[in-house]
């Protein structure tokens, strides 16, 4: 349990709360302003992120991070859904705190990540879960889209 925690507040708890939140702090002190609706976005995505977590945890018997993969692979959940739910949860709160401060630096921010999870996905984590789950990855693959749609 330490390991999962440790890994959240590591990997997402920076890139989807520590760094926003400098951002936030930022803006503020120069005058900007707070505006609820990022809140629906900021809290889904939050919701979401920590749902993926648990199934991590609790299906895969592992963590979110590199060093502590989980060890099945998990295909239940938001993972019924897309094959990488934990990365649009953390879109989604990216996205959410653009909205709360109307931050074109929050939103590039956002597109970098955003691009920067697209890269992680393509080219590293969907050989190593072709390599270590094989067949039942390819079956899942082909039932499951990468995203959303």
């Amino acid at each position: 349990m330490l390991q999962a925690l440790l890994a959240f507040l590591a990997l997402p708890g920076m890139v989807a709360i520590a760094v926003p939140a400098w951002f936030a702090v930022s803006m503020l002190r120069a005058g900007g302003s707070f505006h609820p609706i990022g809140l629906l976005p900021l809290a889904a995505g939050f919701t979401l992120l920590l749902w993926c977590v648990r199934d991590f945890y609790i299906t895969g018997k592992g963590t979110l991070a590199p060093w502590s993969p989980p060890k099945n692979l998990v295909t239940t959940g938001l993972y019924r859904h897309s094959r990488n739910p934990m990365y649009v949860a953390v879109a989604t709160m990216l996205i959410g705190w653009a909205l709360c401060f109307m931050s074109r630096s929050l939103a590039i921010y956002a597109g970098i990540v955003i691009l920067a999870f697209h890269i992680r996905v393509v080219f590293g984590e969907e050989p190593w879960l072709a390599r270590t789950h094989g067949a039942q990855w390819e079956e899942y693959r082909a039932r499951v889209p990468r995203w959303l749609m």
